[in-house]
């Protein structure tokens, strides 16, 4: 509802006005002094005083007696006009105006506001001058009267505080002061305002709270953008880990912080783990392994595999059983999803009850989306660096072979050379025939000069072509020696030759490979006594 404008008063006299006013009173001031002053030479010369200047000097003192009472009554007519004009102004704004005595520090008059704003009446306050020393909210009170009492001395005082209404509201007040001084300079009073500034300390803190979100939210941004680039600069899983754990003690304060991943079954492992502050003993310890079995908590979360935040463990059914984690309080942990593959956990633990809130548990899930992929990135180079070993050293038995087998077939034709020459070039007839069809592969010059066949017509030809054995039985009995005893030796048997004679033969025999297939060396010696002796 609006605010009636203050009555304005019906005349308000210029200052010119006044001053005429008062030029024209000290004027009939003078002229009934200067008659006075005639009368009383005329009294100190012992004369009469005139008739005519008794009335005259009678008539102007009544005048300015007169003008005197109309003056004083005209003054205190405006005086309180001026007092209605300003408790009308006092009246009808919405700031407090006030007045206080500067030594005693006890007010001397608010106007209607303070009732409106302090929600306590004036009369209180006029009662209990210092009462309003009590609306001052407790954390505040000191510091502002302690600069009140400076203002009694400096004059100056400008402050922001908070009040406490007689309903229990809390309101805040901007109230500025300055001094009332007398002629000597002395502080007589202090007066000033006090505009109620709630709505606007709201809307400040508001904005702080904005910019602190929003300072936050950069942080976090940055935080996680350098953490996800931290996470891509070395596959290697133990660097990963490390990283891990140290972006995630940048957004979410912990004791100790682990990775934990399904190792098959229900056993678990705690891949990555970091203590804060960081142990004085480095020393290697085995990573801490966990199994489902023997922790209903753990079966929980394995079998929920989602967010889980917990206050305060204490009121947590069978935390006691969750191995490793028995000294934490508080315990946060999100799930490691990726290519829609559960992967394990990311946990943060703090000896401190209720260290964690939702916005730390909002924090980690964001991580864990980074965390999840490099982990997934890092098993892939793990396993990828594994083939690759293997690869390497499967190349180098490859070449290992490849080199040896290089050496065999160096050897193996040298080989080859030395039997062919010690085959072309002895005096002993030789052949070469497969073990299961008897064809030629080969013969050497002596055996063409014994049994008179050349190479060309023996090559590809078996023994059975040729009819070389007398009794093809014998051949039959010398394979089957082979294949049962092994090589053989001087074996008397009778070959034929091209011409049709009989050799009685001294035979050896040994089983080989050549060209890729087993076949017969033999070697065929002349007898030529025991020919002898059959003749005879």
């Amino acid at each position: 509802m609006a605010q009636p404008d203050p009555p304005r008063p019906k005349h308000t006299p210029s200052r010119g006005t006044q001053s005429g006013r008062w030029n024209f009173s000290i004027i009939l001031i003078a002229i009934a002094a200067v008659l006075l002053l005639l009368v009383l030479r005329f009294k100190l010369r012992g004369g009469e005083v005139p008739t005519v200047l008794t009335v005259v000097v009678a008539a102007g003192f009544g005048t300015v007696i007169l003008l005197g009472t109309w003056f004083l009554v005209r003054a205190l007519q405006e005086y309180r006009a001026s007092q209605d004009q300003f408790r009308q102004m006092a009246s009808n704004i919405r700031e407090i105006f006030w007045t206080i005595d500067a030594k005693t520090r006890r007010a001397l008059y608010v106007n209607e506001a303070y009732e409106t704003i302090t929600g306590r009446s004036r009369q209180s306050l006029m009662e209990n001058p210092t009462s309003y020393e009590e609306l001052i909210h407790p954390e505040d009170r000191t510091h502002v009267l302690a600069r009140l009492d400076e203002a009694t001395h400096t004059g100056q005082f400008d402050e922001r505080f908070r009040i406490v209404c007689a309903h229990g509201e809390v309101r805040w007040v901007k109230v500025h002061g300055f001094p009332v001084r007398n002629q000597s300079g002395n502080i007589l009073r202090l007066v000033g305002s006090a505009q109620e500034i709630t709505a606007q300390k709201q809307a400040e803190d508001e904005v702080v709270r904005n910019l602190a979100k929003a300072e936050s939210a950069w942080a976090e941004a940055d935080a996680l953008r350098k953490a996800t680039l931290a996470l891509t600069q070395d596959l290697r899983m133990d660097f990963v880990m490390d990283t891990l754990l140290k972006s995630l003690a940048d957004i979410v304060p912990y004791t100790c912080a682990r990775v934990l991943v399904p190792e098959g079954g229900p056993h678990w492992l705690a891949l990555g783990e970091r203590l804060c502050p960081e142990p004085a003993d480095k020393s290697f310890k085995p990573p801490l392994t966990l199994i489902a079995d023997k922790s209903p908590f753990l079966q929980k979360l394995s079998a929920e595999q989602k967010s889980v935040l917990i206050a305060d463990t204490n009121q947590e059914e069978a935390w006691q059983s969750f191995k490793g984690h028995k000294q934490l309080r508080s315990w946060l942990c999100v799930p490691l999803v990726a290519s829609e593959e559960f992967l394990g956990f990311l946990s943060a633990g703090h000896t401190d009850p209720n260290r964690y809130t939702q916005e730390h548990l909002r924090r980690a899930e964001l991580l864990a989306i980074p965390a999840a992929a490099a982990i997934q990135n890092a098993r892939l180079y793990q396993t990828a660096r594994i083939y690759g070993e293997e690869l390497e050293k499967r190349l180098a038995d490859l070449k290992q072979a490849e080199s040896a087998l290089a050496e065999a077939e160096g050897a193996r034709r040298l080989s080859e050379e030395k039997f062919q020459k010690v085959f072309r070039s002895s005096p002993i007839p030789f052949s070469i025939t497969t073990l299961k069809e008897g064809r030629f592969l080969d013969v050497n010059g002596a055996f063409e000069r014994r049994y008179g066949y050349s190479r060309e017509e023996v090559l590809g030809r078996t023994v059975h072509d040729l009819n070389i054995w007398e009794d093809p039985a014998d051949r039959v009995r010398m394979v089957a020696l082979l294949q049962k005893s092994g090589p053989i030796r001087n074996v008397i048997t009778r070959l034929r030759t091209k011409s049709g004679d009989i050799k009685v033969t001294a035979y050896s025999a040994d089983r080989i490979q050549f060209d890729g297939q087993p076949c017969i060396l033999a070697v065929s010696e002349d007898l030529p006594e025991y020919d002898q002796h059959k003749a005879n």
